[in-house]
């Protein structure tokens, strides 16, 4: 058995007894690895993430909609799969849960809006799509504010999703179920998207990882807004920086129903991920131009400055011009909601989100 140091000996006597518990908590690498090596099978894996979501989901509103039955038998494909010495995906295994606003077929998506509170499209997201050739497993959706609109996770069709370290403070958003199910090991990895944070708001407060990648990267489709806008990206979360690079190299690379993609060299994402930075220079600012920034938070990032230099980067004070930078993102954030949900508010605009209304007119 090949076995890293956070694996414990699956063998080992009386280690069945804790299994269900402790599958939760490996990372994503660790899983595909004894997945691969047959030291644990995916029925295995998935029915501890389905005990763990009944556990501890109630309380937290993390994951909004369920396939448990679907994601079983998938399991079970799985493992047959393996046995038959079929050629298996870079994620064969994992479960994995969809942000809310990724199209799933056959799967309720909300979108976290009233007005879609019935919808279960017809087609899987070009980032399902992937998942699944991957090996990945649909276990259920993850929850989103209405339309991806806000940096908390709430709406008005599943209420209010809580942060797994402290019930009565914010997870963040619009991710935020991601971060959450991540965090307490309701799923190995879980996708997301990304406008002004959303896939790093929430995995900050979360202590997960998130990657906002470029546009481009991860081709996105169906996306509403077509080739005239790229603010918003589709990618990874995960618990490991290790797992996130996993993840990417199973989305990342181009699709013609994306003119705004781009390949990805093969195996770009599975290059060691150790590296030198003796000599690498990172620019530090404390409010980039005065842009507002709680004092609590500039005193966190303050504190991990040494982290760059111990790595021996040369670490130098400067701040980039970024004055209007808020201004022009919010200029394009609402014409990106304007282009995309303009026509609900036509009818809808008594059903939508004041923010959704204020960016749109």
């Amino acid at each position: 058995m090949h076995n890293s140091g956070n694996i414990p000996p699956l063998h080992a006597r009386g280690r069945r007894v804790t299994l269900t518990n402790e599958l939760c908590h490996f990372t994503a690498v660790d899983l595909v690895r004894l997945l691969r090596d047959r030291e644990i099978s995916a029925i295995e894996v998935m029915d501890a993430h389905l005990a763990n979501i009944e556990r501890v989901n109630q309380a937290l509103n993390a994951i909004v909609t369920l396939v448990a039955d679907t994601a079983r038998a998938a399991a079970g494909d799985a493992d047959a799969a393996l046995a038959r010495g079929d050629e298996i995906g870079c994620l064969h295994g994992l479960p994995v849960a969809h942000k809310n606003l990724v199209e799933t077929r056959g799967i309720r998506t909300t979108f976290g809006s009233t007005i879609f509170a019935t919808n279960v499209p017809d087609a899987d997201a070009l980032i399902v799509e992937r998942l699944r050739t991957a090996g990945a497993i649909t276990i259920g959706k993850t929850n989103t504010p209405e339309f991806g609109a806000g940096s908390q996770t709430f709406n008005d069709v599943f209420g209010t999703t809580r942060n797994p370290y402290d019930l009565g403070r914010t997870c963040g958003g619009s991710s935020g179920g991601a971060a959450v199910a991540l965090a307490s090991g309701m799923v190995p990895i879980a996708d997301g998207t990304d406008m002004g944070g959303s896939l790093r708001n929430p995995a900050s407060f979360c202590n997960v990882v998130g990657l906002r990648p470029s546009p481009g990267r991860v081709a996105v489709w169906p996306r509403q807004t077509g080739w005239v806008q790229s603010l918003s990206v589709s990618g990874p979360m995960a618990r490991t920086v290790a797992d996130l690079a996993l993840m990417m190299h199973a989305i990342s690379g181009a699709d013609p129903r994306d003119p705004l993609s781009f390949d990805t060299p093969p195996r770009h994402f599975f290059q060691p991920l150790q590296q030198d930075f003796i000599g690498t220079t990172v620019a530090w600012s404390r409010d980039l131009a005065g842009l507002p920034v709680d004092p609590r938070v500039t005193a966190v990032i303050e504190g991990q400055r040494m982290v760059f230099e111990d790595l021996g980067c040369v670490v130098e004070d400067t701040t980039p011009d970024l004055r209007d930078a808020d201004q022009i993102f919010r200029t394009w954030r609402a014409w990106d909601f304007e282009l995309a949900y303009g026509a609900l508010a036509d009818t809808y605009r008594d059903a939508l989100k004041d923010t959704v209304v204020w960016n749109i007119e």
